[in-house]
């Protein structure tokens, strides 16, 4: 897949002229903050984890890590980040472009972490080492087509005066 394949994709809400293509690198949470000049945490990374059936994505804050004892309480398995080679099997995007966008394998669940709903928009990654777009968190949900939101992560609560768009 590719960021043409999302923008197909995103055409059905008439967003996908909306996707961003930068001429550097937006493949970490850093690089991507630098490329749209935000801060690191509006960055909606999406990480993917090996089920027996196949695959489950969850999109979180830029700043939240993966809380192992959350993950297992919320999924009841152990969690088991995806190689290269079968993320971009599984999804048919390569890492550092990972999305919840047109994904490849329907063996494939997406989830989005609360981490998310402190800001009005975030931007998830559209396909490419290169891409994102912008998004509210509820749109996310939405174009993503999310099972449900959880709360797997650690490391991103903040006071409530966290809930910034810059």
């Amino acid at each position: 897949m590719s960021v043409d394949a999302v923008r197909t994709y995103l055409d059905q809400w008439g967003r996908g002229g909306d996707v961003m293509e930068f001429p550097v690198s937006s493949a970490t949470v850093e690089l991507a903050a630098l490329a749209l000049q935000t801060q690191p945490a509006r960055i909606a990374k999406t990480l993917s984890f090996a089920t027996a059936e196949g695959c489950l994505l969850i999109v979180t804050a830029g700043d939240a890590r993966i809380d192992n004892k959350l993950f297992k309480a919320e999924f009841g398995m152990k969690a088991r980040m995806l190689d290269a080679e079968r993320a971009l099997l599984l999804t048919g995007h390569a890492v550092g472009g990972v999305c919840p966008f047109a994904l490849k394998s329907g063996n494939v669940e997406v989830y989005a972490d609360v981490s998310l709903k402190r800001f009005t928009t975030v931007f998830p990654a559209c396909g490419s080492a290169n891409s994102a777009i912008e998004v509210t968190p509820e749109e996310l949900g939405h174009y993503a087509g999310i099972c449900r939101w959880v709360d797997v992560c650690s490391n991103w609560k903040q006071p409530s005066n966290q809930n910034s768009t810059v």
